[in-house]
């Protein structure tokens, strides 16, 4: 059975999207959303005290992966899960003042950055006449990358809380977690 998603919009010949675009389609979904919207009287400390940093991948829906409800927890989202710079950035800010305790890493199969290396950069600078400041931290080895982040989060001066930091793999196809061990 496939699946499709409620952002899905008809297309034309050669696969043009007709009608409105995408982003229309979301502004009024978030309209319709607003309509039957109260309040529910939460303020940004999580519930449960965690932050998830996870791959952006459209295929991984956090909450309902990991049983969470709005308000349960911080998820920082970036293009491999990685933890850099920037994602410490915002796990000490939710540590330092939001309250979270724990670190939840999830990577996943089949992820994009598997096949991208940093000749990436190169080309991008070749383009548009500027190398990124950025590295595009792809990997070949997903359990690797997992200990990477974990390691970078655990030895972060700025957090605080570095005792309760576990990374995991989501497995696309079957939507089941496996740690990954850290050593």
């Amino acid at each position: 059975m496939g699946m499709t998603t409620s952002a899905s919009l008809p297309t034309g010949p050669e696969g043009a999207i007709t009608g409105d675009t995408v982003t229309d389609r979301l502004v009024e979904a978030n309209e319709r959303y607003a309509s039957a919207f109260t309040d529910p009287g939460m303020d940004a400390r999580p519930v449960l005290r965690v932050a998830v940093v996870a791959c952006m991948d459209a295929r991984l829906d956090l909450h309902a992966a990991l049983g969470l409800e709005l308000g349960d927890c911080h998820t920082i989202r970036n293009a491999g899960g990685v933890v850099t710079d920037d994602v410490i950035r915002s796990l000490t800010i939710s540590q330092r003042k939001l309250g979270t305790r724990s670190i939840v890493l999830i990577h996943h199969t089949g992820c994009g950055l598997e096949s991208l290396t940093e000749d990436f950069r190169n080309e991008l600078e070749l383009e548009v006449g500027q190398r990124p400041s950025w590295a595009v931290e792809s990997f070949r080895d997903v359990d690797q990358d997992v200990r990477q982040s974990m390691q970078r989060a655990r030895t972060s001066p700025f957090l605080l809380h570095t005792d309760d930091v576990r990374g995991f793999v989501f497995d696309v196809r079957t939507g089941l977690l496996r740690e990954v061990d850290p050593a």
